[in-house]
């Protein structure tokens, strides 16, 4: 029997002494599992500090895992360290500004991962695909191999955030970004969107998982329609050289084209415009329309499956089409449908709005606003995030919308303005910016605003989370066990746009 020593409990498990803490006042006496070990009131405190909102550090937390496994109970409810850390973790990053990014990346923004021709030879790096509202598409490599290049234009980060200098320090300098001369375009009008095509595989090989082209759209002019494009990024790049050779139009149109999203499963994109929705055959350059409507198609997304596609309209509605029939393009062939929905007005009152499509009426939610942003799940393919133009983002489930919104997020500031929402690879948050100019991140299973801060005297409009890293076999052995220990993954930066220039967000 292990000798007693005043002030410490011992623990037979694990054969450890641990100092004795008194109890919280006023907590309840009637749980078993506190009475039994002492150590439970004191890992209650810590709990209570696990808010983000507090400074206490990572060392801590492990120490708590350590005495209590892998979850605790606090608030009548069992809650993960993991997720916690996580919480944790996202509510505390670095912000980096690049000088010399004005108007580049405030319409549309992509990061992926590419082949590039060096003097050195061939290698892969980190780029990122930007448009702007005045109609250049720029390839930016953010890649480690950036510093090696001597021509073109050179992008220095500058610490924007957090303030305090301790934070800073502790914290690496991320690369420069790099511009190569040829690696710019002018469009003939506003980048509306950009998608990148991945082959879905549940297999790891590296080839499979690699993005092969990409989609482009542009919003159109009083002279001439929106057109959509692709980029080929199969073949190893060449910034040496002008990169308008990689870029095929594919298809143009008499409207306006808000926004595009691309199937997964097939050689088909869906295009919104100011009269419906489209699916276009990229291989043959063919389009159908899937969807006719007085009111603008501003937001779409693909279920996983691709045989559906969400529309969100600019009158507040979300409804679900249905591509799967080859319509052969004409609008009176379209079943029509007439959807009720009630008025932001001061009357309140139902009214009817007319759509053509293979459209599930009982499946069209309402937001009170023009639809922002859609987001499909894919950890949980009946779920996505919406947001509409007077601040609302909220979580649906596909087989519930009649019971409303699954989450809500608070304080996202919106009125007229198409901000993107962007979700990081674990979909464990949601990122927007909003008009006050403020950068905001959500927890999306609670739906607990986690981080605000301005960083930018203009409202950050596009997000992209940096992708994870594909690794070759080499890795450090303590790194790795650290990352599985506390659940991290390479996935801890993210990419923000706005007029004012490129931000990157960084989680040590």
């Amino acid at each position: 029997m292990p000798q007693e020593l005043p002030g410490l409990y011992y623990d037979a498990e694990k054969n450890r002494y641990f100092p004795i803490k008194p109890r919280i006042p006023g907590s309840s006496s009637h749980a078993s599992q506190f009475q039994k070990n002492p150590l439970s009131n004191s890992i209650q405190v810590e709990a209570t500090k696990l808010c983000p909102q507090t400074k206490a550090p990572t060392s801590r937390l492990l120490h708590l895992r350590e005495l209590n496994g892998g979850a605790f109970t606090f608030d009548r409810g069992r809650h993960s360290f993991q997720e916690e850390f996580h919480k944790l973790q996202a509510s505390k990053p670095v912000v980096w500004r690049y000088h010399g990014t004005d108007n580049v990346s405030d319409s549309a923004l992509e990061q992926t991962q590419i082949d590039i021709q060096t003097l050195e030879g061939q290698t892969e790096t980190d780029v990122l695909l930007a448009g702007s509202i005045d109609g250049s598409l720029s390839f930016l490599n953010v890649g480690k191999f950036g510093q090696h290049f001597d021509y073109g234009l050179t992008h220095i980060p500058d610490l924007v955030g957090p303030s305090t200098k301790v934070e800073a320090e502790s914290n690496e300098t991320p690369q420069y970004m790099w511009r190569p001369p040829g690696a710019s375009l002018r469009m003939p009008s506003r980048i509306s969107c950009i998608r990148l095509f991945e082959k879905c595989s549940t297999f790891t090989n590296n080839d499979d998982s690699k993005v092969r082209r990409a989609l482009i759209t542009t919003l159109g002019s009083e002279t001439s329609g929106g057109y959509v494009y692709i980029l080929n990024l199969l073949e190893p790049v060449d910034f040496s050289s002008t990169v308008d050779q990689r870029l095929h139009a594919v298809a143009s149109f008499n409207y306006t084209i808000w926004t595009a999203d691309f199937n997964s499963h097939t050689s088909q994109a869906v295009i919104g415009t100011n009269i419906g929705a489209s699916l276009v055959n990229v291989e043959r350059g063919t389009s159908t329309w899937v969807c006719r409507s007085k009111s603008d198609v501003l937001a779409q997304q693909f279920d996983q499956t691709g045989n559906l596609v969400l529309c969100g309209l600019r009158n507040g509605a979300i409804v679900t089409v249905d591509v799967r029939e080859n319509q052969d393009g004409l609008s009176a062939r379209l079943t029509r449908h007439r959807i009720p929905y009630f008025s932001s007005g001061r009357s309140n009152q139902k009214q009817w709005f007319e759509l053509k499509g293979r459209i599930y009426p009982s499946r069209t939610i309402y937001m009170p606003s023009s639809i922002s942003s859609l987001v499909s799940l894919q950890s949980y393919d009946q779920y996505f995030l919406a947001s509409s133009m007077d601040g609302s983002m909220k979580l649906y489930d596909h087989r519930l919308t009649k019971r409303g919104a699954v989450q809500s997020y608070g304080g996202h500031v919106n009125s007229h303005t198409r901000i993107q929402l962007g979700v990081d690879q674990s979909e464990r948050f949601v990122m927007s910016g909003g008009e006050d100019c403020y950068l905001r991140l959500w927890s999306i299973k609670s739906g607990k605003l986690l981080f605000e801060d301005k960083f930018s005297d203009s409202a950050p409009t596009t997000v992209c989370w940096q992708r994870a890293e594909r690794y070759g076999g080499r890795e450090d052995e303590k790194q790795r066990y650290k990352e599985h220990l506390l659940g991290q993954n390479h996935n801890s930066g993210a990419w923000l746009g706005s007029r004012e220039g490129l931000f990157h967000m960084h989680w040590s």
